[in-house]
């Protein structure tokens, strides 16, 4: 379901297809340092998150936003931030990023805004994306048994299903992407949710593979696009089994539905993620997350990318979370690194500038608006 404001979105603008929340509050410094890392732990001593290529790309491109010069001292920054106010901050960096339009993974926990909300605050449709994981677990806080548990999610699918524009898993969290392929068998099924719900404790969270390939295939059977977190992320995950060459039995399995597959993030992977998307019609890349993290090295990342993915085939998005100014980085790291690549292709011959200018609109937003329907 899209949740829409007076405005509309402006042709040419950026369509993100994976973002989250941001906060309703202001961060102190110690949670907005932890918004620019993966890791669970300090960082070095003598040093902060901000010693980073995200925290360097925060403080050259959203200082300006909040009437500050670029490269603003952390502690300068956010006390500006606290001038405006959490709301009004949030405004402005949104209205600066030069996004108009959202697709918003509604799974993670915390005081983050709804999709309405984000809408509000952005002036920008928000379309939902519905996290397979959470909603199963959901699900399981009220079901009394198996044949209840896999009835209840049946429907908790279809509804989904009526609403958002898309489902997202990450499986690659709960178990890794070294899952077995095929559909698993309705008796496996039951079983491994009846074991699974007798020893779950209160807000237990799934990670059985059998029910993880159930609520994959669930999601396949919509035929909606179905996002799949791959690569890199915090450290509940194993990045060596979040590979999405993983993937390519599932991906051959799931072929003749016709499902838009799309690989999230990727790196270091992310050169297998374009070649799975060169390969399979129904892959799909997307650099949301890598982008940031690499900030002054984003454009070699994502020359990288367009290597072997086919030019409509790959989708913008930043991946933020919980800070307005990762929509900011994300878009902007996307803007600079693609132009310049675009320019370079150009000047050379290699490309024509109109086929640039249509590349440049099918990654922004065009891919996307094809693959979700929007």
């Amino acid at each position: 379901m899209a949740h829409e404001t007076p405005g509309e979105t402006v042709a040419g603008t950026l369509l993100d297809q994976h973002c989250h929340g941001v906060l309703r509050t202001d961060p102190d410094l110690g949670a907005f340092e932890a918004f620019l890392t993966e890791a669970d732990a300090p960082a070095a001593p003598g040093t902060s998150f901000f010693d980073t290529q995200l925290g360097f790309a925060v403080r050259r491109w959203c200082p300006p936003l909040l009437g500050l010069e670029p490269h603003s001292s952390p502690e300068r920054y956010l006390a500006r931030r606290r001038e405006l106010g959490a709301p009004e901050a949030t405004r402005l960096l949104l209205g600066g990023s030069g996004i108009g339009g959202y697709l918003m993974d509604t799974g993670l926990p915390g005081d983050l805004t709804t999709p309405g909300e984000l809408a509000e605050l952005s002036g920008a449709p928000v379309h939902e994306i519905v996290r397979l994981e959470l909603l199963a677990e959901r699900v399981a806080n009220t079901a009394r048994d198996a044949d209840r548990f896999l009835a209840e999610l049946a429907a908790a699918i279809r509804s989904a299903a009526t609403q958002a524009v898309g489902f997202k898993s990450i499986a690659a969290y709960r178990y890794g992407l070294d899952l077995a392929p095929e559909p698993p068998a309705l008796a496996d099924v039951r079983d491994a949710a009846a074991k699974w719900l007798k020893k779950r404790p209160a807000g237990g969270r799934l990670t059985d593979p059998v029910l993880l390939r159930h609520l994959l295939w669930s999601a396949v059977h919509t035929r909606l696009p179905l996002q799949l977190h791959t690569g890199f992320g915090d450290p509940d995950l194993r990045l060596e089994r979040c590979d999405p060459l993983l993937l390519t039995d599932f991906i051959r399995a799931s072929r003749a539905s016709g499902t838009p597959l799309i690989l999230l993030h990727g790196y270091p992977y992310h050169r297998n993620a374009a070649y799975l998307a060169h390969i399979y019609p129904h892959v799909y890349a997307d650099m949301g997350l890598t982008l940031s993290h690499t900030g002054a090295r984003a454009g070699a990342v994502l020359a990288e990318m367009l290597e072997l993915t086919p030019f409509g085939k790959l989708l913008f998005s930043t991946d933020a979370y919980g800070l307005p100014e990762l929509y900011v980085v994300g878009a902007r790291l996307f803007r600079e690194g693609l132009d310049e690549l675009l320019a370079s292709w150009t000047a050379s011959g290699a490309w024509s500038r109109g086929d640039a200018a249509r590349v440049e609109r099918l990654i922004a937003a065009d891919n996307s608006r094809r693959v979700y329907g929007i």
